[in-house]
């Protein structure tokens, strides 16, 4: 093996991210998998992950607008907490300012039903929708997007540092997922290509 260049690669280790038993309160399904929008910063889908380095875990909370599936917002932390999930959706207010009623889709992890991000919620007028209880394929468009990072990115990766993978995750997202990479949902063009193809039909409307 050694003569050949031959190496073995070991999968990375599991880490369970969704903890749907608490006691807070959760969001009905209002997105039920209808994941055609027409518009952007209409729907919103949001969803955490984990990422392995030599430091510990590295948690990453992504905001996928369903228009265009786009990362409009994102955060990464050492910690699964709340604020993970709340930074991620400010982000994406930030950069995006939508309008009210936009329907913020998760799973129904304690992070995204506490109290914090409820009120963040509820400040913009947000409507919250929740999958059913155990059932991926209802947010599957972050999923999805998630099963893209590891598979072309970071699956094979062995980052030293949280530091090191927060800038690899950061290339990823801004530099390859949101400029170049071709979506055959959206016929084969990247998301930003997408957007500026539908602002010019629009103002030309």
């Amino acid at each position: 093996m050694q003569e050949a260049n031959i190496f073995v690669r070991f999968r990375k280790k599991y880490k369970v991210t969704t903890n749907s038993n608490h006691s807070y309160p959760v969001y009905d399904n209002l997105l039920n998998r209808q994941f055609d929008v027409d518009e952007p910063d209409r729907v919103y889908v949001s969803d955490i992950s984990y990422i392995w380095t030599q430091e510990g875990w590295l948690y990453l909370a992504v905001v996928i607008d369903l228009f265009s599936r786009k990362v409009v917002g994102w955060s990464m932390s050492s910690r699964m907490k709340a604020q993970l999930v709340c930074d991620a959706l400010t982000m994406a207010i930030w950069q995006r300012h939508p309008s009210s009623g936009l329907i913020h889709h998760s799973d129904r992890g304690s992070q995204y039903a506490s109290y914090a991000f409820r009120d963040l919620l509820q400040a913009y007028d947000f409507k919250g929708s929740m999958s059913r209880k155990g059932n991926c394929w209802d947010n599957s468009v972050a999923e999805s997007f998630f099963g893209r990072l590891k598979q072309e990115r970071v699956q094979w990766k062995n980052y030293q540092t949280r530091y090191e993978a927060q800038q690899d995750i950061l290339d990823y997202i801004t530099m390859f997922y949101n400029s170049h990479r071709l979506h055959s949902y959206l016929g084969y063009k990247s998301p930003n290509q997408f957007e500026a193809q539908w602002m010019i039909l629009n103002k030309a409307a």
